[in-house]
């Protein structure tokens, strides 16, 4: 049974830890294990589920990010990305975006990186954002971080506005996502479940979400 709306923004899910069941209105249905990604391009509206398989804990990281005007209410479309399928290199996992030479199979804009990064105590890091990513941020959820100051798990680091290089350290094992972007052009409409650029935008993505509703009523699938 489907119980989740989302509309405009795309999602992007990191897990970390157990097995989640998905089934989403764009007819994608399956079963995604641990260091797998979960891409929703909502646009328009979706609707969408996920579940612990077996009971199992889960833990995972998830990402909201504004989409342009042009992308906003466009078909919704989903993409779930297996844990062997994610490209490493070294200490770094391309979970969106690019690095180096490798880039990630998730369908997402290319103007923003997400890189998921695990340092043994001590080990260090540079990272050198593309042209034109002058946003940027850590979030460490294991370990301690040392950048321009300490950053303890569960804290968020964001950085200035700037293209320069980024240094970090790690004090005991440490594991945390980066994300860098291109700085988004236009002011945010927050709605219940979703984020806009115009107050026009989301009035046509809650009017969408509303009719694709009544119709998984109507056939019995809406939770």
């Amino acid at each position: 049974m489907l119980k989740n709306a989302l509309n405009d923004a795309f999602t992007f899910t990191l897990l970390l830890e157990g097995r989640t069941a998905y089934e989403d209105t764009t007819g994608k249905s399956g079963v995604l294990p641990e260091g797998g990604l979960e891409w929703m391009r909502a646009g328009a509206g979706v609707w969408h589920q996920g579940r612990p398989v077996d009971r199992s804990r889960l833990h995972g990281l998830q990402l909201w990010v504004a989409l342009p005007p042009e992308l906003e209410n466009a078909p919704a479309e989903s993409q779930y990305v297996a844990p062997e399928e994610v490209p490493q290199e070294g200490p770094v996992s391309v979970a969106l975006g690019s690095y180096g030479a490798l880039r990630s199979p998730v369908r997402a804009p290319a103007t923003m990186n997400y890189l998921h990064v695990k340092l043994k105590d001590g080990e260090r890091w540079r990272y050198e954002p593309p042209a034109g990513h002058t946003v940027a941020w850590a979030y460490p959820y294991s370990g301690h971080l040392e950048t321009s100051g300490a950053v303890a798990a569960g804290e968020l680091a964001v950085f200035e506005e700037s293209e320069q290089a980024l240094e970090f350290s790690a004090r005991g094992d440490t594991r945390f996502v980066l994300g860098s972007a291109v700085r988004h052009r236009h002011d945010l409409v927050l709605g219940y479940y979703s984020v806009h650029t115009s107050a026009k935008a989301l009035q046509q993505g809650e009017a969408e979400i509303e009719r694709i509703g009544r119709r998984l009523k109507a056939e019995g699938r809406l939770k």
